[in-house]
């Protein structure tokens, strides 16, 4: 007797998304992808995501199975209990959007939670997408907690399969290895595959890494545009950016400990974009910065007066 033939396994599902409309899009169109779900200091991405949707025209062109992505009991999703019953489920989306930029300029915008499962599939769907829609340049939106001032202006990390595409922009950094993400795997088989990819990992000030940061959002649009050519409403965000910068302004000025480390932290960024060699940013002389650890808990009042929990 075989005793595997009472076993029923199911067909895997070899589609891990669907197209419910074909887009205006022309080819060489721009593909942006933010997936929430790795580090995102300051909330940049996802306040960058969410001005584009909230300004601009956008209609959905394809969805992922989450399903088939997601491990639930490590990200669960939001229900409401309503006295005695269940009311209501925050169901998670993988949504390729379809996106008019401010001067009518299609493109398209890949955004969720970044898959916890199935990543080579993954970024063979994207790489499909990519063929599919004749898209001429993928651009990766992400935000990093780094030993920056909030008084000087958003500087990024910018990453590509080839230096052409970044050449404006200088090296931070020597050879690391760190954890890997989605995006940026995404990244790396596109180029593999022969097509233009490219990112911009903005720099956060670590000290307000748990909060709201509009500017840090406002920054990642700006060099999204400048990259590009996308006209997007990136002045729209100045004001909620400055609001903030007020804000954390007069909680420095309130503490005299604060108001040294920033100035540390201006002279070391000062040094660093002066400097002609264009040192990687791993070289500075790092020894009497403080931790976020240190930092923090000049900044614990100001953390606890915004809305939300806060989020490492």
């Amino acid at each position: 007797m075989n005793l595997l033939a009472w076993r029923v396994i199911p067909p895997v599902n070899a589609e891990l998304y669907h197209i419910e409309a074909e887009p205006s899009t022309a080819a060489g169109a721009v593909l942006v992808h933010a997936l929430t779900g790795f580090v995102d200091a300051g909330h940049a991405g996802r306040l960058a995501v969410a001005h584009l949707l909230e300004n601009l025209e956008h209609r959905v062109v394809a969805r992922f199975d989450i399903d088939q992505l997601l491990d639930y009991r490590s990200r669960r999703p939001i229900m409401t209990f309503d006295e005695d019953r269940w009311t209501s489920y925050e169901r998670p989306e993988l949504v390729l959007y379809e996106v008019e930029d401010c001067a009518g300029t299609a493109f398209l915008l890949l955004t969720g939670p970044e898959p916890d499962l199935l990543w080579e599939r993954f970024c063979d769907a994207v790489r499909e997408l990519v063929e599919r829609f004749a898209v001429g340049l993928t651009v990766g939106l992400g935000a990093a907690p780094m030993a920056v001032p909030h008084t000087r202006p958003a500087a990024v990390t910018a990453h590509a399969t080839r230096r052409e595409l970044i050449s404006e922009y200088p090296r931070w950094f020597n050879t690391m290895r760190m954890p890997s993400h989605a995006g940026a795997l995404v990244e790396l088989r596109l180029g593999e595959a022969g097509h233009d990819a490219m990112g911009f990992v903005v720099h956060v000030p670590h000290y307000l890494a748990r909060t709201e940061y509009p500017e840090s959002a406002r920054g990642l649009l700006e060099h999204l545009a400048r990259s590009s050519g996308l006209n997007l409403p990136v002045d729209a965000l100045v004001p909620a950016a400055q609001r903030v910068l007020a804000e954390v302004n007069e909680r420095v000025a309130q503490s005299p400990a604060s108001m040294s480390v920033v100035a540390s932290l201006e002279a070391q960024f000062d040094a660093m974009v002066g400097a002609s060699d264009r040192r990687p940013l791993a070289a500075l002389d790092t020894e009497e910065l403080p931790t976020g650890d240190e930092i923090a808990a000049e900044f614990e009042a100001y953390l606890a007066e915004q809305d939300g929990p806060a989020e490492s």
